[in-house]
């Protein structure tokens, strides 16, 4: 087996990123005061948590929501940890049954785009005065904002989205002669040279084009649009450019790249596993956090993983970046809602706590906080690529239903239907849920 990057993070969060599978998990808090005994005159709240890095596993959040409730003995916090695959139902029932949780730590596609542009969301204004605020990196502060004006989140964490390469595979094949190895980057006409190299070292899978469902779909998306310079969205986020010779030009070259496979039974968590066992030579939905995953249940790994930006045919890389923070559904109860405020404050105010909070996740911080993964040599090989983020497109409207017009059009592809059509009914139903057609 080859010797692996040495890491801290993983040996740190090796129990916490163990459980981050497909079931929902409900944890119980409760609240004491000083000498233990339950506080008096409580305020019940509930946090649901999508399964973000290290806060998919119970014994993280368990331990988050004690160090609150030192100090807070008076709040109650019941936590359930969704699943991306059923988590947004989860949420719609609770919507539909009018007993949504008080807190949600999710990103601002669904808690701008989706539940606050329906009105369901708290402003939450007033946590954005603070000085702590004041800190966070303007790329993601415009993020933060909806087409109303009002922040209905309070960032905590960010990634950059990336891809990963076998490294082994490569430099045997010699298809490694086309990756830009200090500046993790690589061309669209390198890509295209190394699928073929690859293919003639006998590598039959090289890479693969998931689309049975929405999960990782943000690898498939950059893939597409890097390829030859195509865009998503406008700029001002109001509707849908997909539909582009540059799009089009991008898919045909995938579709009739022998070695690349359009799956329609995978989606981007069975891509990452098919990759790390070995099945395919590169796996477009990767992140920091997915390698630490990824090392850790896989220790017999026998292949060293490479990162790296899309392909691009004029070096100007534009990646997706991931930013999650809380939300609060406007429930009608002011005390729960300032309740729910109190927690945000708690762990974003605060350097220190702060700093714990974005440790747990095994992401990055939405603001400068030096050495945060000082002498981890992982983080240290990744941050590279936050020199590549673009723009934060996910907050357009009707971003749900792009989602999963999205993957709807790679399986017409995969089927073997007109590109160019297909490209055009994406872009039509798109709009349709954005409310964006003419």
């Amino acid at each position: 087996m080859k010797i692996k990057r040495i890491f801290c993070l993983a040996a740190a969060f090796a129990v916490m990123l163990a459980a981050c599978g497909n079931s929902s998990e409900e944890l119980k808090t409760t609240g004491s005061d000083a000498d233990g005994e339950p506080a008096s005159e409580t305020t019940e709240l509930t946090l649901w948590t999508y399964p973000v890095g290290g806060w998919g596993t119970g014994s993280t959040i368990s331990s988050i929501i004690s160090s609150f409730n030192q100090e807070h003995p008076e709040i109650n916090v019941s936590v359930k940890i969704l699943s991306y695959d059923t988590g947004d139902s989860d949420i719609e029932q609770a919507i539909a049954d009018n007993n949504m949780p008080d807190l949600v730590f999710e990103g601002p596609e669904r808690l701008i785009a989706n539940w606050g542009a329906r009105g369901l969301m708290a402003d939450l204004n007033d946590i954005w005065d603070s000085e702590a605020a004041s800190e966070i990196y303007g790329s993601v502060a415009s993020a933060c904002v909806g087409a109303d004006g009002k922040r209905y989140i309070y960032p905590l964490c960010m990634t950059t989205h990336c891809m990963a390469i076998n490294r082994d595979l490569f430099e045997a094949s010699g298809a490694w002669q086309y990756v830009d190895e200090k500046n993790h980057t690589w061309t669209t006409d390198g890509f295209v040279s190394a699928v073929k190299a690859l293919k003639d070292y006998g590598v039959e899978k090289v890479g693969e084009i998931f689309c049975g469902g929405q999960g990782g779909d943000q690898g498939t998306r950059a893939l597409v649009t890097n390829l030859y310079s195509g865009e998503f969205t406008d700029p001002s986020h109001t509707r849908y450019t997909f539909n582009s010779p540059e799009n089009i030009k991008a898919l045909e070259l995938l579709k009739s790249l022998d070695g690349i496979v359009f799956s329609k039974d995978a989606v981007g968590t069975d891509s990452i596993n098919r990759f790390t066992d070995g099945e395919y030579a590169m796996c477009f939905c990767w992140n920091v956090g997915t390698e630490v995953s990824a090392t850790i249940n896989n220790p017999d790994r026998d292949f060293d993983i490479f990162p790296l930006t899309f392909p691009t045919d004029d070096g100007e890389c534009s990646l997706q970046g991931g930013i999650w923070g809380f939300g609060v559904f406007d429930n009608g109860d002011e005390k729960r809602i300032e309740a729910a405020k109190t927690f945000i404050r708690f762990y974003t105010e605060d350097v220190n706590r702060y700093t714990q909070a974005v440790l747990s996740t095994t992401f990055w911080p939405v603001r400068d906080v030096p050495n945060i993964y000082e002498n981890d040599a992982l983080m240290s090989e990744y941050i590279i690529l936050r020199e590549y983020l673009g723009d934060y497109y996910q907050v357009t409207p009707g971003w749900a239903g792009a989602r999963t017009a999205w993957w709807t059009m790679l399986q017409k592809i995969a089927d073997g239907a007109d590109i160019p059509s297909a490209a055009e009914e994406f872009e039509k139903s798109a709009n349709e849920a954005a409310g964006a057609n003419e």
